[in-house]
């Protein structure tokens, strides 16, 4: 068994703070363990918490089409996973030691899939990340879409995309464009991972 399989066994049973007590199913995360791009959210929400898959509800449906229409790219051909494995009770958003109880499964994720590209999804998402590789956290309006270049022992050399989480899109059309664009450029840069 690898260190990610070990991780998904362990998180299926984890109890590391109290977001395990409403849980219908953990949502580790899916899609191509040999891709370039994770996509990292917040946390999973009713739908997610149903199915134990991210991004299934509405904010999902607009990921997906985001992701197809502005990047050319197939939910598939990314892997795709939250901060927080658990849904956090009215979807509210994860409390600090929430995300740090669940952030060592997220560091495995990274580490075994080895990305070339981070896209971090929101402001919790972000800020966590950032918090990590030790960048400045501003506002998501002053830095979505910007390439910060990262390089640690742990996960090699890297980039991280700020974006808006979709269901901010989904009744914003100021957001929605913005993050189209995000994910225009999202698109080129991928082309030119190796």
């Amino acid at each position: 068994m690898n260190e990610f399989e070990k991780a998904l066994s362990e998180v299926m049973q984890c109890k590391k703070c109290r977001l395990w007590e409403n849980r219908t199913n953990v949502v580790f995360g899916e899609g191509d363990l040999n891709s370039k791009i994770i996509l990292i959210g917040e946390a999973p929400g009713l739908n997610e918490d149903k199915e134990g898959r991210p991004f299934v509800g509405q904010a999902g449906k607009m990921l997906n089409e985001t992701l197809l229409k502005a990047a050319g790219l197939e939910r598939n051909q990314v892997y795709i996973t939250n901060v927080v494995k658990c849904r956090p009770p009215k979807n509210r958003e994860p409390f600090e030691d929430e995300v740090e109880a669940c952030f060592p499964y997220l560091s495995i994720q990274i580490q075994f899939i080895k990305p070339k590209l981070i896209v971090t999804l929101g402001n919790i998402a972000t800020s966590t990340l950032f918090r990590k590789f030790n960048l400045k956290f501003a506002s998501m309006s002053q830095i979505h879409g910007k390439i910060f270049n990262v390089s640690t022992l742990s996960y090699g050399n890297l980039k991280i995309i700020p974006s808006y989480h979709p269901a901010t899109a989904l009744y914003n059309p100021r957001v929605l464009s913005s993050m189209m664009d995000d994910w225009k450029q999202i698109g080129e840069i991928v082309k030119t991972l190796t």
